[in-house]
């Protein structure tokens, strides 16, 4: 008997409820973080780029240990809709995975957002937020976001893919995906503040001010780009054909 499609959404909503809490969570609180020293001036102890590139990564190999055998751990409407295109996953799920998904990316935002502003030293502004132009973290180009976001989407799901193929390794997926998005945020963090997901984005974005959710139209159709033609690729090229759904 198959799992019930209310278990498999829950999944999902907790899955990436976690990610966002865990990922973006790392991002707000712990990326930077100041230690006066004994005399004058402070240091940075926090997380950093590398931090919480780490962060994003153990938040999916958690989860794809404890719900990957539910839902699939999706966890972002690019990797269901890279999966439709790979032909991996029913069509009819898509919407309901992507609302999931969606309100459990919102659920983390609002955590997030209420639990700053439990920060007397916090002075608002953008959670985390994805953006280009003068919202990128070193001011790259909406050119250059879009290039980032949609190449390593694709790779993302390339990766994802092979990893879940009937002919890799078996037990070492979680392993490879969670590293995967640890690289691309290593990547792409100075870039864009790195999304390859669309639920991800709408989840700060709408905590974080009119310019986050002006740009948020990119951070659906990049990752949505990538992963739709990482799903034709594999499909195509590299799969066989009892990897179909």
């Amino acid at each position: 008997m198959g799992v019930p499609m209310s278990k498999k959404l829950m999944a999902e909503f907790i899955g990436t409820f976690w990610l966002v809490l865990g990922g973006c969570g790392a991002a707000a609180f712990a990326a930077v973080l100041t230690k006066s020293v004994d005399g004058g001036g402070a240091f940075n102890i926090g997380l950093g780029y590398l931090g919480v590139s780490l962060a994003f990564g153990l938040t999916v190999v958690t989860m794809a240990y404890a719900i990957g055998h539910i839902s699939g751990c999706h966890l972002n409407p690019a990797v269901s809709l890279g999966l439709l295109a790979g032909g991996r996953f029913p069509a009819a799920h898509f919407v309901p995975y992507v609302i999931a998904q969606v309100l459990g990316a919102i659920l983390a935002g609002f955590l997030i957002f209420t639990m700053l502003n439990g920060n007397p030293d916090w002075a608002g502004g953008p959670i985390a937020a994805n953006g280009y132009g003068e919202a990128s973290p070193h001011g790259y180009t909406m050119v250059a976001a879009l290039i980032a976001e949609v190449v390593l989407t694709f790779m993302f799901l390339i990766v994802i893919l092979g990893a879940t193929d009937h002919r890799a390794p078996a037990g070492f997926a979680p392993i490879a995906i969670g590293l995967c998005l640890t690289l691309i945020h290593l990547i792409s963090i100075p870039i864009t503040n790195t999304s390859v997901n669309p639920a991800r984005s709408t989840g700060v974005a709408l905590f974080s001010g009119q310019t986050a959710m002006v740009q948020l139209w990119m951070f659906w159709v990049a990752p949505l780009v990538g992963a739709l033609l990482a799903g034709i690729v594999y499909k195509v090229c590299l799969a066989e054909a009892e990897d179909e759904y």
